[in-house]
């Protein structure tokens, strides 16, 4: 199995980070391959330029970066995202990922019928969102209503027709303690050592 994991943190000491260590180590426990594309380290520009724009509506992506995170999507078994939630929703490099990669005529296409869309990514099984935040659990999901789930689940891949979702989401990660991180950390590891 090959995975791609995407992420977004900018802070190297972040409690972002320290799940991509422990998915990572899963992962490699069950014996994936890890493909890491790491937004921040990379520099990836998430602005859609004019340029980006007419080689979207022409389906043929022109900036060798978005290239290369197509054909390493093309290659994945299981995407998993792994971010922030800032302001409620992801932060605007993930955003922009989501805008600027996840190209018609590579990704998806438009249903030959005109209603909906079809995946492309023929290797693709499954889409894992990883998110932390500070509020606590009841109030993003009754007040603020879920947007993630809203947005990533059900606004992009559910709409492209990639079936098998999932969203971890971890809570008022800042208020809960040390041990009760530590102790999700170790739990994510497990799981991802068994997955397949």
């Amino acid at each position: 199995m090959r995975t791609a994991i995407i992420f977004n943190h900018p802070n190297e000491g972040s409690y972002c980070n320290a799940i991509l260590q422990s998915v990572t180590k899963g992962l490699q426990k069950a014996n994936h391959e890890v493909d890491l594309i790491h937004l921040d380290n990379d520099g990836f520009n998430p602005a859609m330029s004019k340029a980006d724009l007419k080689a979207f509506v022409d389906h043929q992506p022109i900036d060798p970066q978005v290239i290369n995170y197509n054909e390493r999507l093309k290659k994945a078994n299981h995407l998993i995202f792994i971010f922030p939630i800032w302001w409620d929703i992801m932060p605007a490099t993930t955003k922009g990922f989501i805008d600027r990669v996840l190209f018609p005529g590579v990704v998806y296409d438009h249903h030959p019928r005109g209603f909906g869309l079809v995946p492309l990514l023929k290797n693709l099984k499954s889409v894992t969102i990883i998110t932390t935040m500070n509020k606590p659990k009841i109030m993003y999901s009754l007040i603020i209503g879920n947007l993630i789930r809203k947005v990533m689940l059900r606004s992009v891949f559910k709409t492209i027709g990639y079936k098998k979702r999932n969203w971890i989401s971890f809570t008022s990660v800042k208020s809960v303690g040390q041990k009760k991180r530590e102790e999700w950390l170790i739990n994510l590891e497990a799981r991802f050592s068994k997955s397949n």
